[in-house]
């Protein structure tokens, strides 16, 4: 595997960029090494600088869940670029693609669109606290909600302390407000609840975390936040960027059969492109400018090359059978790397929600951040470039999800657990 042409490209970007990257996952340092510049992308395969082939199982960080470069996307987004780019104005593709997100989504009685799942989670923090009339949110360790201020905070010494930042940059004032719980666990929700439920203004969550891992729920843990958040007039929003349209058609919430009060969805219902958007009943959207008092705005939201890209790609999974051979494929994979695990006799846990999976090199099981960090991240790190010499790409960090696409085959599968079995005895 020649890197020649990514080693110079990557001291090139240093040059120009921090660390060489636009995104700090991209630079490698979880795995070690430098990052590969990649230069095209179809279907399951990306190609890299030096003309190497991978099977792609980062595919954009999930959103690309019909591969790369998929020909009706692509025609869709040509054929509106050719009519302009970006307007700032409002477009008919916006109430097309409101549509479509409402089909699948019925609890987003209205939708703002934005320009990442950064701004959504933001701004439907801000929509919580403006409702309520309170600043107090709670999140869970180990979910991530995005990079604004109020998100970037690790919990204190206890469960459930007051939160201090994990980022320079973020004023401890601002950092007291937010509450962070563990995740998975129902005491100390219930506890929290008791003591300051009528201070807080909402609860985000992950439903299916995805950025320690895939972290399954515990069975009732979401249902309890429900139960506890709707006694205080607490918004529940669930932050389905990764999980919607991914563990379902209508996403976590509606696998799980729960009803949050806002939803933030990301770059998934762009087609790839950069795009969010939140929502949730209409008498709490109605009190976002220009209805109500709750100022947000964003010249390239609603853009239409987004906008174009993400109808043609819901309108896809619309396909008949789209998920449940979605499911199967990624069912075979999951199995297929247990059984390649146990055969080198190394001890893996293999956490899966539908087509995304993370595998953690620990002999325990892992259902949330503590038990993740006790994943042995040297062993993946091995694994990892392992895999990447003979031709399959994982997200380079052991704390980040796997995801499959409609465009893996068999084959990929089947080239995929023979490289896993290589992997796992270079491991050992």
């Amino acid at each position: 595997m020649q890197q020649t042409k990514s080693s110079k490209l990557f001291e090139e970007a240093k040059r120009y960029m921090p660390g060489g990257v636009s995104s700090p996952v991209r630079a490698f340092r979880a795995v070690g090494g430098e990052p590969l510049f990649i230069k095209q992308a179809k279907g399951s395969k990306i190609v890299d600088a030096d003309g190497n082939r991978y099977i792609d199982y980062v595919l954009s960080w999930g959103p690309l869940i019909v591969g790369h470069a998929h020909r009706t996307v692509v025609s869709t987004v040509c054929k509106t670029a050719a009519k302009g780019m970006s307007f700032g104005a409002p477009t008919a593709l916006e109430i097309t693609l409101a549509q479509s997100i409402q089909e699948a989504f019925p609890l987003m009685e209205q939708v703002r669109f934005v320009n990442s799942g950064t701004e959504a989670a933001m701004s439907a923090i801000r929509l919580a606290r403006a409702a309520t009339g309170r600043h107090k949110i709670v999140k869970f360790e180990g979910c991530y909600h995005g990079h604004s201020d109020a998100l970037l905070v690790k919990a204190g010494s206890g469960a459930m302390t007051f939160g201090v930042p994990d980022s320079e940059g973020v004023p401890p004032d601002l950092a007291r407000d937010t509450l962070t719980l563990p995740f998975n666990d129902m005491k100390a929700v219930e506890a929290l609840m008791r003591q300051q439920g009528n201070q807080i203004a909402c609860v985000i969550v992950e439903p299916v975390p995805g950025n320690m891992g895939t972290i399954l729920p515990k069975p009732g843990f979401l249902a309890a936040l429900r139960e506890w958040t709707q006694p205080f007039g607490i918004v529940l929003i669930f932050d389905e960027v990764i999980s919607g349209f991914r563990t379902a058609f209508g996403g976590a919430q509606s696998y799980f059969g729960i009803r949050p009060d806002l939803t933030c969805l990301g770059k998934i219902i762009g087609g790839g492109l950069p795009v969010g958007a939140y929502g949730g009943k209409r008498d709490l959207m109605q009190r976002v400018a220009p209805e109500g008092p709750v100022y947000q705005a964003g010249t390239l939201s609603g853009n239409p090359l987004g906008m174009a890209a993400g109808i043609a790609m819901l309108s896809l999974l619309k396909a008949p059978q789209f998920y449940e051979r979605l499911e199967a494929r990624a069912a075979r994979l999951a199995e297929g790397l247990a059984q390649a695990a146990r055969r080198a006799r190394v001890p893996v846990q293999i956490n899966r929600m539908a087509s995304q999976m993370t595998l953690f090199f620990s002999e325990h099981p892992v259902d949330d951040y503590p038990s993740a960090l006790r994943a042995d991240a040297r062993r993946f790190a091995r694994f990892f470039w392992a895999l990447l010499e003979k031709g399959v790409y994982l997200p380079p960090s052991p704390f980040e999800s796997l995801f499959l696409s409609s465009a893996h085959t068999e084959n990929d599968i089947e080239k995929t657990l023979a490289a896993a079995a290589f992997a796992f005895k270079q491991v050992r």
